[in-house]
């Protein structure tokens, strides 16, 4: 050893020195992080979980590739459902909890209730929204309540949730002259009709109005006619969101589509978020002179507000333009595809089971032929009833994740009886499955995979239902869904009497930030 030293620049010998410390210390720190986390896991009485057997170990590209196939086909949700199944086959009992690979790193998936309630509400503290979530939305949503966290999501949603007062949501005239013009587009002569992009229109409609005062009236207009801004902006907006969330639907493992998808050019992509920030940017910025004008003129501010606008009420915060375009991006998303996704899939279903729409439509009939109020809306208890079973079977956002800031633990999953707690190192990822956890039998019956409104005469679930997520991050706009779809199926039931199939595909979800019906909802309508 000395001679080879002796035969080497002291260059070298300094290079190959400071190698070896710099391995020495990764090693060391390595053993030391191995140590903490062994005494934090055994001081929690953590024991292991089940893993998922891979036919690859190493990588897990087994499951990438079928989680890439599956995505692009449909059916993404149902194979998340039978690898709980397999794993619980081959282990002879239930499992609620494992882990497996995806690319390589080790993740946790979990569908049950307290683990949620843990990431969720419990520990919130020791999660944030993972990276390549942040990553793939930040472009076109810039840096809004539903991509941050800590202090700035603290403020985002401060500045937003007044705004969704019972006040606010409860003005219901913004509805009736869109589901007019929805009406007015479906057939009267028993033809056949998709009723799931309608749906999108709608509540783009209406989203809009209420967010900016101005409505893109994409109803009124030719679905095709790319020279009509709201058209325009309709169609640049759901091609920017669907590449988002083809990003980010395995954001949590890496990617759904990987990282390869970031690396290939999408010229439409880049022309469709610079269009939906142009046009989102123009009601702003005329928004927030309006307000400096009017802080000129006190009568203005004293005779506001005939009718109620979000933006307008933003634009009073004193927050740049930037910031408001970005919480309006953030809540037009939850505005637009949460209550067109529940529109799609429950007349999915009134569509095959006309029971179900007789007894719905009875009830609708006991308010006549008028615009329902806010409060008949909430009285509507059979209606309520298919609103939950369409959100319990097909959650708007049926799969989801954070990632560890500091090591943790779950309640749940461990040992051979699966009832110790699961060890969650820093930089660990937790994937949960409200779309599973909401279709166990164990918790909602042997009939849990049914569409049965009556189940809600006495379900009264807790954390093994969200269709709004929960804890601190629940949706503050959930109201606003709720009351814009009930109000869209009495003005529906009002015009039509029956719904008829049009499509007998099996059921599969198409997943970009939420989920809706793969082949939409083809039906025909049969006046009253």
């Amino acid at each position: 050893m000395s001679s080879f030293l002796e035969n080497r620049s002291p260059a070298l010998i300094s290079l190959v020195g400071l190698g070896t410390f710099y391995l020495l210390a990764i090693l060391t720190k390595w053993a030391i992080t191995a140590r903490q986390q062994a005494v934090f896991a055994k001081k929690n009485g953590c024991k292991s979980t089940p893993w998922y057997p891979h036919k690859d170990p190493i990588l897990g590209v087994d499951l990438f590739l079928k989680n890439l196939k599956l995505s692009r086909e449909g059916g993404f949700l149902e194979g998340v459902s039978a690898r709980y199944d397999f794993i619980s086959r081959r282990a002879g009992k239930p499992i609620y909890t494992f882990k497996q690979l995806l690319l390589g790193d080790p993740v946790i998936l979990t569908c049950e209730p307290e683990n949620v309630k843990a990431v969720l509400a419990t520990k919130f503290k020791d999660f944030d929204l993972p990276p390549r979530r942040k990553n793939a939305l930040g472009p076109i949503f810039g840096h809004g309540i539903f991509t941050t966290d800590g202090g700035e999501w603290e403020a985002s949603r401060a500045l937003l949730r007044p705004n969704f007062t019972r006040s606010q949501v409860g003005d219901i005239d913004i509805f009736e002259a869109h589901i007019s013009k929805l009406i007015e587009r479906i057939p009267k002569d028993g033809k056949t009709v998709d009723l799931q992009p309608l749906f999108f229109l709608l509540t783009l409609d209406s989203a809009t109005e209420f967010l900016f005062g101005q409505s893109t009236n994409t109803l009124s207009e030719k679905e095709d006619d790319m020279s009509t801004p709201g058209v325009r902006f309709s169609d640049a907006f759901s091609y920017a969101t669907f590449k988002g969330g083809l990003e980010q639907m395995l954001t949590f493992k890496r990617a759904r589509v990987g990282k390869l998808a970031v690396l290939m050019p999408d010229k439409k992509y880049d022309e469709d978020v610079k269009f939906v920030h142009e046009y989102v940017g123009g009601y702003v910025n005329r928004a927030l002179n309006l307000h400096k004008e009017s802080l000129k003129n006190e009568k203005i501010e004293e005779g506001a507000a005939e009718k109620y606008i979000f933006l307008e009420e933003l634009a009073k915060t004193g927050y740049s333009a930037k910031k408001i375009q970005d919480e309006l991006l953030n809540i037009l998303l939850a505005g637009r595809d949460t209550t067109a996704s529940l529109l799609g899939f429950l007349f999915y279903y009134l569509a095959r089971r006309p029971d179900v729409v007789e007894k719905l439509r009875a009830e609708v009939l006991q308010l006549g032929s008028g615009q329902p109020s806010f409060e008949d809306l909430k009285g509507m208890k059979y209606l309520q009833w298919c609103l939950n079973e369409a959100l319990r079977l097909w959650p708007i956002v049926p799969a989801n994740g954070r990632i560890a800031i500091r090591d943790t633990f779950l309640p749940l999953g461990g040992g051979p009886d699966g009832k110790s707690p699961v060890f969650v190192k820093k930089g660990q990822s937790v994937l949960y499955q409200p779309y599973v956890m909401q279709r166990r039998k164990d918790l909602y019956g042997a009939d849990a995979d049914d569409f049965k409104p009556e189940r809600w005469e006495t379900l009264r679930p807790s954390w093994q239902y969200l269709p709004f997520n929960g804890g601190p991050r629940i949706c503050i706009g959930q109201q606003f869904a709720l009351i814009e779809t009930s109000y869209a199926v009495v003005r529906i039931l009002q015009t039509f009497k029956a719904i008829e199939k049009r499509d007998n595909s099996v059921l599969t979800e198409y997943l970009t930030l939420t989920a809706c019906p793969r082949s939409g909802v083809k039906v025909a309508m049969i006046p009253a």
